[in-house]
């Protein structure tokens, strides 16, 4: 009776251990839906909106359970005087004027007692209504740009990992971080890597989340950065498992944060399901995002970070910036290329408005193939097609559209 006792007793605990097992929770709607909804008027930063959207992400690290690691709680501010030039580089101040904008990172730490740090990063901020330019919308009316892709997503899939990682995975440190300023010239990463609330030394690698939200039907996710350490290569395959439709790029240069890491000797990644038509319009909202594409992608990060977990200090390489060798062009098609596309040509994911291939027809959907006398293989050679042509000058482009080779004229 007494070993019966024992049994029931037994039992019971370990029903109460299972109980209390850790779940991660899944919130990535419900994040998104917050930081896109316009109440928020499209976090500017330094608005009220943006101030809104930095206090929610506090929030939620607080109830995930991790530590602040700003200077001011989980808050690291910074002041800038702006330009109405997005991704140009805004001078920091180091104290606030009538001029300057203050702005905050955010900033959720994680610590398993390691030497090394992971930083899991995602900007916040957006357009607002287009006070300093970026937008591509050319409507006349004064509109909020949501930014649910730009990226809210980003941020809703780094929250995601956090709740995964706060009971797994202890072979790092990991630091998430909410970057403000992005839009605007990569400022809250900018200053973080010169201002690190940690030794930029022991930060193992960098993932970066921008605009991972419209997975597309065939599951094309690009990676970036897969050459700034030797393993990584190696391991984004190994764990993709036919998941994802790969294209990776080498460069540890690019438009968004993991840059800041990068040019510090940091090995990064950047995850991007590619751009699209409603890129800084303000048509990017919630209902137009892949959440079930997000929760893979988290799933994939996820398992990258755990193969990653017991690989110790990761060795940085220095990798050609691709940017380097790109062409300068005086002129403009008034197209959003498909980043993403892998076939013969350039394919078109967007058209805007009034300009050359809006008036001369061209189509979402259209694959540039020859411009002018210039056979269009790939993006390179799209951007050195269009480098040969100055304003004013005319020439004929030809596209494929549902199958068949169409001519069409445009003037720049």
């Amino acid at each position: 009776m007494k070993q019966v006792s024992l049994l029931i007793i037994f039992l019971t605990l370990f029903a109460c251990k299972q109980e209390k097992a850790y779940v991660p929770e899944n919130k990535i709607k419900d994040d998104v839906m917050f930081l896109a909804d316009d109440k928020l008027e499209g976090r500017q930063t330094g608005s009220q909106g943006g101030e809104a959207a930095g206090n929610y992400i506090a929030e939620r690290f607080k109830a995930l359970g991790l530590e602040p690691k700003g200077t001011d709680g989980y808050f690291q501010s910074f002041t800038f005087t702006p330009k109405k030039d997005p991704h140009s580089q805004a001078q920091f101040t180091e104290t606030s004027t009538d001029s300057t904008i203050t702005a905050k990172n955010v900033l959720g730490y994680i610590n398993n007692n390691a030497p090394q740090t992971i930083v899991i990063g995602a900007h916040y901020d957006h357009l607002g209504y287009n006070e300093y330019g970026g937008s591509l919308y050319r409507g006349e009316e004064k509109q909020i740009h949501n930014g649910a892709d730009d990226n809210a997503s980003g941020v809703a899939v780094m929250l995601n990992l956090a709740a995964k990682l706060k009971n797994q995975d202890k072979g790092n440190n990991y630091l998430f971080m909410s970057f403000s300023g992005e839009e605007m010239g990569l400022l809250g990463s900018n200053y973080f890597v010169k201002h690190a609330t940690i030794p930029v030394d022991s930060i193992n690698y960098m993932l970066n989340m921008d605009m991972v939200g419209r997975l597309k039907a065939d599951s094309t996710l690009a990676v970036y950065g897969t050459g700034t350490s030797p393993v990584f290569k190696q391991v984004i395959n190994a764990n993709n498992d036919g998941r994802f439709k790969l294209i990776e790029k080498e460069s540890g240069v690019g438009p968004s944060d993991h840059t800041s890491f990068y040019l510090n000797d940091v090995p990064v990644l950047h995850f991007f399901t590619g751009q699209h038509e409603d890129y800084h319009k303000p048509s990017d909202d919630y209902d137009k995002l892949n959440y079930e594409g997000m929760n893979e992608i988290s799933d994939y990060i996820f398992d990258i970070i755990t193969d990653l977990d017991d690989n110790g200090e990761l060795t940085f390489r220095k990798t050609k910036n691709e940017s380097d060798n790109a062409p300068r062009f005086k002129v403009t098609l008034g197209v959003v290329p498909d980043y993403m596309f892998d076939g013969k040509g350039m394919r078109i994911d967007g058209v805007s408005e009034d300009k050359p291939a809006q008036k001369a027809g061209l189509k979402k959907g259209d694959i540039v193939i020859q411009l002018g006398d210039i056979e269009v293989k790939d993006m390179m050679s799209y951007m050195k097609a269009l480098s040969k042509f100055e304003k004013g000058n005319t020439t004929t482009v030809t596209v494929q559209r549902e199958g068949k080779e169409v001519k069409a004229e445009v003037t720049f």
